[in-house]
């Protein structure tokens, strides 16, 4: 599967793209099997099936970990890797291409800090990943302004227009007001991935705001585990009154 298949998703014609953030080859293999073309791994889903909390995952594993994703798919994989695990852009992209992943998220904040990266060296950092890449992945720029509390499309805006012009090929802002989608989707000039929420607008929704991707974060992997806590809370009381 190859990253111009997956870029050619994000430009139509059946949009937005929907991908679901498969977290082990089990769910990989589920969400292949039920004919989604492409998916998108969440770091906070692999983390959680791996025991570690978001952000903690160790960059061997969650690459050991995209790679069985890959193995099991047989469409595009997109891999979530935070802000790259301190890697060079050499490196990062040298890991993707081993674990078959075709695309990556790659966020604007310092894990370090806790604060948003200066927007010059983020966008810097990017261009540095595509000259490594050429086109053989396509790089979403996950832009944190609305996780880190500055309202507005304005800072989002400037960021965007930076990665674009560095050559990503997706923007995410994440958690921004579905109302300002269309807004920065026309200013930044590429596609716009927004994020299903729990009580927010769907998949299609989301899409007619302005939304070219759409994906779930970690949502699909809470949904897994709360089907299981209920199945277990069944074992459990079914023991109980056997007891």
């Amino acid at each position: 599967m190859t990253a111009a298949a997956l870029r050619a998703l994000h430009h139509g014609p059946d949009l937005p793209l929907v991908l679901p953030g498969p977290w082990d080859a089990g769910s990989a293999k589920v969400f292949a099997d039920a004919g989604f073309p492409a998916l998108a791994t969440p770091s906070a889903g692999i983390a959680a099936s791996l025991g570690y909390e978001d952000g903690s995952t160790p960059a061997e594993e969650m690459f050991a970990a995209i790679a069985r994703i890959v193995r099991a798919a047989d469409v595009p994989v997109s891999a979530d890797v935070e802000a790259g695990y301190g890697l060079s852009a050499k490196e990062l992209v040298g890991r993707l291409a081993d674990a078959g992943a075709v695309g990556c998220n790659l966020e604007d904040s310092d894990h370090a800090t806790g604060d948003l990266r200066e927007p010059e060296a983020q966008a810097d950092w990017l261009a540095r990943v595509r000259a490594e890449a050429g086109d053989a992945l396509v790089i979403n720029a996950r832009i944190d302004t609305f996780l880190r509390g500055i309202e507005g499309a304005e800072e989002a805006i400037v960021r965007g227009r930076l990665y674009a012009e560095a050559g990503a090929d997706c923007v995410y802002p994440i958690l921004a007001p579905p109302s300002l989608l269309a807004e920065m989707a026309d200013a930044i000039g590429i596609p716009v991935n927004a994020v299903v929420t729990p009580g927010g607008p769907s998949p299609r929704e989301l899409g007619a705001l302005g939304a070219a991707r759409v994906t779930f974060g970690p949502g699909l992997q809470h949904r897994a585990m709360a089907a299981v806590a209920g199945i277990a809370e069944g074992l459990r009381k079914e023991l109980r009154g056997q007891s």
